[in-house]
């Protein structure tokens, strides 16, 4: 991969590992779901202007929207707002590749290789030791819609699956137009979750770390990480650019440690271990495996 490509691909990682710090400090100010609301109104805005939407079913932008956008970030919002440490949150949310194996082999009838159930076994043990070390560090409620978050991505996974059997299309240009899906469902859950009043509050006491959360949901972990992820993977075999989001826990766990003074337990370390040794043996395991197959 030539340099110019590492940079951006590094720099993307960067930029989803700070996703989920910048969403802890946006909730301080703006309710959750406010928040995700205003996330995506300005990841439509201007940007909307500037891309034809593809020529692809309607059914599948509302799909693509309300998995991967709903309920993927009313979910994860959710959970930090309620206390899940955002280091862990980075964690738990790369169970989102195996519950995709999952909905693979439920809905397009994939078949899962041998080291493909070996790592979801090794993944599974990693989230139950997560999951038991629940307490005043990390709240149930906040590890158990974390995972609920990694299965609404998923969902949004096995739906750009089928966006792809449309033909070549521009991807930032679907991601910008399926960014209208979720702004009216995030206002009404605001409306009847929040309230009218924490509304108005909120949005007549923006200070300048809620705008500035704003914009970075928006424009860097949206728009510019979708973006030059969605590039990378027209320039290069996906088996080359998917390993690198491996290295967003690494990021949201380091600032996570750094911003936030948040300290992992040995339960977590153990736990991580095993869900990441899970995610490499999915991405990894069938292509050593046939290098130790004899000639």
């Amino acid at each position: 991969m030539p340099l110019k490509d590492l940079s951006l691909a590094l720099l993307t990682i960067v930029a989803w590992g700070l996703n989920f710090a910048v969403i802890k400090l946006g909730v301080v100010g703006v309710p959750p779901m406010l928040l995700a609301a205003l996330r995506f109104v300005f990841a439509v805005l201007p940007a909307i202007f500037f891309f034809r939407a593809p020529r692809v079913p309607l059914r599948l932008y509302l799909a693509y929207g309300l998995l991967i956008s709903v309920g993927q970030f009313a979910l994860l919002f959710t959970a930090i707002h309620v206390g899940m440490p955002t280091g862990l949150a980075s964690l738990v949310l790369q169970a989102q590749a195996f519950f995709t194996l999952v909905f693979a082999a439920l809905f397009l009838g994939e078949h899962w290789k041998a080291n493909q159930l070996a790592g979801l076994a090794l993944a599974g043990a990693g989230l139950a030791l997560i999951g038991s070390s629940h307490g005043q560090a990390m709240p149930l409620l906040g590890f158990a819609l974390t995972v609920g978050a990694a299965a609404a991505w998923a969902g949004g996974n096995i739906v750009s699956r089928a966006v792809a059997r449309h033909g070549p299309i521009n991807q930032l240009a679907f991601v910008v137009w399926s960014s209208l899906v979720p702004i009216g469902p995030f206002l009404a859950l605001s409306w009847w979750l929040e309230g009218p009043s924490a509304i108005t509050t909120a949005l007549t006491h923006l200070s300048a770390t809620s705008v500035a959360s704003v914009l970075y949901l928006a424009w860097a972990a949206t728009l510019f990480g979708y973006g030059v992820w969605t590039w990378l993977l027209s320039r290069h075999p996906a088996n080359r650019v998917a390993p690198f989001s491996l290295l967003v826990p690494l990021v949201g766990l380091s600032t996570g440690w750094i911003v936030f003074d948040e300290a992992l337990r040995p339960v977590h370390f153990v736990g991580g271990a095993l869900l990441m040794g899970g995610l490499l043996l999915n991405l990894f395991g069938d292509r050593l495996l046939r290098r130790r197959q004899p000639a």
